[in-house]
């Protein structure tokens, strides 16, 4: 049988399921690049950058192996803009007997995958994506009649099922989990590895100059541009993380510092989730380091939890949930993304560092993302719509599969408890802990109320305070809740007025995708400038 195969943008692995009996006298592997998938939001122009790249590098590399490939480029004439439309070209240029697709990350793509066999008159086979670790049938068992699903109870399951980290059937250390190792603040001083990067070829400079004219009001600044577009460059990358900064990975992992966006972060996720590189691969030369004594066992844990434990559980928990998944609000959260999220000219400074390294390299670790971006998102009572929003848009290793929970679930708390047990709120003591931003911070990140206070302050006891019927009864939020009752009336009062009045300034901040302000608005001083009586230098 004459097979037209489809390859999409975020699956360039040679054995990726689609490829695997691929026959190259009869078969042609169909790749196309589609206005659909590069505007359905305003990804950064970086995103779009390194997955056309990574496309053309991925098909390049096809016909060089002997594969017949029909790659439909972006401006190519006829490009009807649609996967749809250009399977429908492809099967009038090659009349083949059936489609040979792999289940696709997106819930939206595989409804449109489902309609196609009836449209086009041919059998269509969606193949199981074998780069997981946990095939999506697995993960619907495992959830099947749970109320709550807890990452640390799939993770341990998952370690059983793959073997890693494990000594028999019992975990390598005799704990499943380092993290409580795993917060170290960055000491004054300390030097980090010089991150290795890609500098753009002939061809990624070519789709530059595409992203440049044909995106130029996307987000994002484009001359940074330095990440692993092939998989030869990838391992390379991989290599790096795991000989220069594995070691510190875990020690650090959760410490920020003005200036320093890569820390020992791997820097890998990006071309993972292009497909350049699997987990497993990963997971196992992580594992390598440790049991050839190059690497502690809290880094390497620490490290194949991110992709072995959150990874495919986020994965596993939004393909059990869609498409109703992101309509939940638990919350009531409705206020609009303040425009400093594009912008990032806010007197915060742990929020304008976070956009800097947003926008110049469409990466921020977990940690800027959950406690900073994600936090203040929580506290401020953002919509989620309109932060998940964001956080697809601005982030080179952003799919809707991996982003919906992390942001829904985890950082805003929206699906109610399904996937995180409490609400990641924290006030500005924890940032303060955990990097030196707040040390050239126009507020005093000491002070809980006034013209100098921290918003994080003031917004973290306001939100326990507005959510209080949902979350008292929460036991993982007592303590804060023994604190607030021992507020004096005043206190609270003094908390709630604060909260609201930086709330109202909030909602004159409204902004759009592009970074621009809203016509008609005017951002407050409150969020430009240093606040009245406040000393930056203090």
């Amino acid at each position: 049988m004459r097979s037209l195969r489809l390859v999409l943008g975020d699956q360039l692995h040679p054995r990726l399921a689609t490829l695997t009996d691929l026959d190259p006298k009869i078969d042609t592997v169909l790749m196309v690049e589609v206005w659909e998938e590069a505007t359905y939001v305003r990804h950064h122009k970086q995103k779009l950058v390194l997955v056309l790249s990574a496309m053309r590098h991925f098909a390049a590399e096809l016909r060089a192996r002997g594969v017949a490939v029909d790659y439909v480029a972006l401006e190519d004439p006829g490009n009807t803009g649609s996967f749809t439309g250009e399977v429908a070209r492809a099967i009038a240029r090659h009349r083949p007997d059936r489609i040979v697709v792999t289940e696709p990350g997106e819930w939206r793509v595989e409804a449109m995958m489902r309609g196609w066999e009836e449209r086009f008159g041919r059998p269509v086979e969606i193949r199981d994506d074998t780069r997981f670790l946990c095939p999506r049938p697995v993960f619907a068992r495992w959830a099947e009649g749970r109320g709550t699903l807890r990452m640390e109870t799939f993770y341990r399951a998952m370690r059983r099922r793959t073997g890693f980290l494990m000594e028999g059937r019992e975990p390598a250390g005799g704990r499943w989990n380092f993290d409580h190792d795993n917060r170290r603040r960055l000491p004054p001083g300390h030097a980090v590895p010089e991150r290795r990067r890609f500098p753009p070829d002939a061809v990624t400079r070519e789709v530059m100059v595409l992203v440049a004219r044909r995106f130029a009001d996307h987000f994002g600044d484009l001359d940074g541009f330095a990440w692993p577009v092939t998989r030869s460059e990838a391992l390379a990358a991989l290599r790096h993380f795991l000989d220069d900064c594995l070691a510190g990975f875990g020690d650090y992992q959760d410490a920020m510092r003005a200036g320093t966006p890569f820390l020992y972060h791997g820097l890998i996720a990006p071309a993972l989730n292009l497909g350049l590189l699997d987990a497993e691969e990963i997971c196992r030369a992580a594992e390598e380091r440790w049991r050839e004594g190059t690497a502690p066992l809290n880094a390497v844990e620490g490290f194949i939890r991110q992709i072995l434990g959150w990874r495919e559980y986020v994965r596993g928990l939004y393909w059990t949930r869609m498409p109703d998944y992101p309509e939940t609000n638990a919350l009531n959260a409705t206020r609009a993304l303040p425009w400093f999220y594009w912008s990032g000219e806010t007197a915060m400074a742990c929020l304008a560092e976070c956009v800097r390294d947003t926008k110049a390299h469409a990466h921020a670790h977990h940690i800027q993302r959950l406690m900073v971006l994600g936090n203040f998102a929580l506290l401020a009572g953002l919509a989620p719509r309109q932060v998940e929003e964001w956080f697809l848009v601005v982030y080179a290793d952003a799919y809707e599969w991996v982003e919906l929970p992390n942001v829904h679930g985890m950082a805003l708390w929206a699906d109610g408890g399904l996937l995180g047990s409490k609400p990641y709120a924290a006030s500005g003591a924890y940032i303060d802990r955990m990097s030196d931003y707040c040390r050239a911070c126009a507020y005093d990140v000491k002070a809980k109320t006034g013209d100098t206070a921290c918003p994080f302050n003031y917004l973290y006891w306001n939100f326990l305070s507005a959510n209080e019927d949902r979350l008292r009864g929460n036991p993982r939020l007592a303590m804060p809740y023994r604190t607030l009752d021992t507020m004096a009336p005043s206190r609270r009062k003094a908390i709630v007025a604060e909260a609201a009045r930086f709330l109202d300034a909030l909602e004159m901040s409204q902004g759009h995708p592009d970074g621009e302000r809203a016509v008609g608005t005017r951002a407050p001083d409150l969020f430009l400038v240093e606040p009245a009586g406040r000393d930056a230098d203090a």
